[in-house]
């Protein structure tokens, strides 16, 4: 058996591998919204995959090994469901937000949606670069719906496997038991993202150095089975059951062994999401 380990992405370890408003008016116009996004555009859209393995030593952040496996699962996954993948490799922080810059400047109007995978080290609120860590929130405002007009009213993934802390999670044993007449509608601007994290806030998030990663090991194979047949937000609920309850960590450390991690979906969708026309 080849000899494996469990890892966590966080800088913090530096060698371990293992109000409602009252009196506003009311926005009911007795129109019946579609329930879903509008998904027959010429193109799919973007996938933008940001992989870094290596950082600067004055970092004191590790190689992340089995990151190059996640890489590549996710570059299958989303070029079988018609996307134009681009991978980038050890971005700074700098670099990092200069792409999404001119990822968000580009003409996206023949495109349904737009995707955004980041693989790296990470804490709460940030993402590191190779260099230091950039904040998700700035990273993530290019795609605004006031600052990236052609993407407006359509679909922002942003899928971030990454530490969000340095909590270890024992686990617990349990019992088994029309869009024209839309055309002029104002929507907020921080609608219709959704952010998939590989763990909950405070926690750490696993990566095998054979395997990849726990979570995007589980969120590439259920895209695989199901992305033709279910809504997005049912899908992702597969992909936190198989994380919770399929993967545990094996470690020599006793500090880190047999720990678990449960995915985290936060939601800012105002439609349901299918990669297939239904």
């Amino acid at each position: 058996m080849a000899n494996t380990k469990n890892s966590v992405d966080s800088k913090s370890i530096k060698t371990l591998e293992t109000k409602i408003l009252h009196g506003s008016k009311s926005m009911d116009s007795g129109i019946s919204l579609d329930v879903s996004y509008k998904m027959d555009y010429p193109e799919m859209g973007l996938c933008i995959i940001i992989n870094n393995k290596n950082f600067d030593k004055n970092t004191g952040m590790a190689c992340r090994s089995g990151t190059d496996v996640d890489a590549a699962n996710l570059r299958e996954t989303f070029t079988n469901l018609k996307y134009e993948v681009r991978n980038k490799n050890d971005l700074t922080r700098e670099e990092i937000l200069e792409l999404m810059h001119s990822v968000s400047k580009e003409d996206h109007s023949k495109r349904s949606s737009f995707i955004c995978v980041l693989l790296s080290h990470g804490e709460e609120g940030k993402i590191f670069g190779t260099n230091g860590p950039v904040d998700l929130k700035k990273l993530t405002s290019f795609f605004r719906g006031d600052c990236c007009r052609t993407l407006t009213g359509k679909p922002k993934l942003f899928i971030i496997q990454a530490c969000r802390g340095t909590e270890l999670d024992c686990g617990i044993e349990t019992d088994s038991g029309t869009e024209d007449d839309m055309a002029c509608q104002k929507i907020p601007v921080e609608a219709d993202f959704l952010y998939a994290y590989s763990t909950a806030p405070g926690y750490y998030s696993w990566r095998n150095s054979k395997d990849g990663s726990w979570f995007i090991q589980s969120l590439c194979a259920a895209l695989k089975q199901y992305a033709h047949k279910l809504e997005l937000m049912h899908i992702l609920t597969r992909v936190n059951r198989k994380v919770a309850v399929e993967f545990e960590s094996f470690s020599t450390d006793s500090t880190f062994h047999a720990k678990k991690q449960i995915p985290c979906i936060v939601s800012m969708l105002t439609k349901e999401l299918y990669f297939f026309n239904h």
